[in-house]
């Protein structure tokens, strides 16, 4: 064998070896697993990417996790949240983008940090790239949550609560979404040349308009127009009568209700059978 040829032989043989180690590469449990967490809300979206540490039989706020020190609010990276679009939170506005969620907890009060810096640990912190800074009060739970739980609750079109909890506390804070203003901003535009609008936009404009106490009127005009580009469809039915109703016009709503029954029964859906069959009766009594 030429020297050439034993050069060629041990790159072979180290580039085999190497293939081989990453194949078999041990993945072993984290003591703190990653979890994201993606919350639409309205037509807006929230992600969240965060690892959670469990007590593990430790002493959490004030123990592991000291009170009036920077927290990067999990563990390994800092967390993060990312919005899809501008927000308030707590009042305070910050552009779409993506954000580390840094806090300061504390006995009576905790401190909400949302900043530029993203990074492991806090070292991608600096406080004159904070985007939102504000206070919070602590609550005492009866139950333990053994496991570090960011999550969204009282979901609304518009806004939502962001809902820390670990050990014996939580913390939540609101954040909130202009979302009339994109959405009739949508309306408007689709509506500039009605004869061109498909049926599913005349059913979601009259839905918003109903939803969020518009101009009924309006709404009803739309709906009539998306049913008569699909009239055997039982939902757009079902929110006709639900805008008649709405305008106090229960004899048309009650009406509109049973030829809604009609066309759920003729699309097998029983539950739509039911909610109008339950509109007419509470309807009946309102004539």
């Amino acid at each position: 064998m030429t020297a050439i040829m034993r050069v060629i032989f041990i790159f072979m043989i180290s580039g085999m070896l190497t293939t081989a180690f990453a194949q078999e590469q041990i993945k072993t449990p984290q003591p703190s697993p990653g979890a994201t967490l993606t919350q639409q809300i309205g037509i807006m979206e929230v992600t969240v990417k965060y690892s959670r540490p469990g007590i593990k039989d430790r002493e959490i706020f004030g123990g592991l996790v000291p009170f009036g020190e920077l927290w990067r609010t999990g563990a390994n990276a800092s967390t993060s949240f990312k919005f899809s679009d501008d927000v308030a939170i707590e009042g305070n506005k910050v552009v779409a983008g993506e954000y580390g969620l840094y806090t300061i907890p504390g006995q009576e009060e905790w401190t909400i940090i949302f900043n530029k810096g993203l990074g492991w640990g806090s070292g991608g912190y600096k406080e004159e790239e904070d985007a939102a800074r504000f206070k919070v009060k602590p609550e005492k739970l009866t139950n333990t949550v053994e496991t570090l739980t960011i999550e969204f609750d009282h979901i609304r079109d518009n806004w939502a609560y962001v809902v820390v909890s670990w050990e014996n506390t939580l913390v939540k804070f609101k954040i909130e979404f202009d979302v009339d203003s994109k959405v009739m901003s949508q309306i408007e535009k689709e509506m500039a040349d009605p004869m061109k609008t498909h049926e599913n936009n005349f059913y979601a404009a009259a839905s918003y308009y109903y939803n969020h106490d518009k101009d009924n009127e309006q709404a009803l005009s739309w709906v009539n127009k998306a049913i008569e580009k699909n009239p055997d469809a039982f939902w757009m039915i079902r929110l006709k009568s639900q805008i008649q109703a709405k305008l106090g016009k229960y004899k048309e709503a009650i009406e509109t209700a049973k030829s809604g029954i009609e066309a759920a029964k003729k699309a097998g859906n029983e539950q739509y059978v039911k909610f109008n069959q339950d509109a007419i009766a509470e309807w009946e009594k309102m004539k």
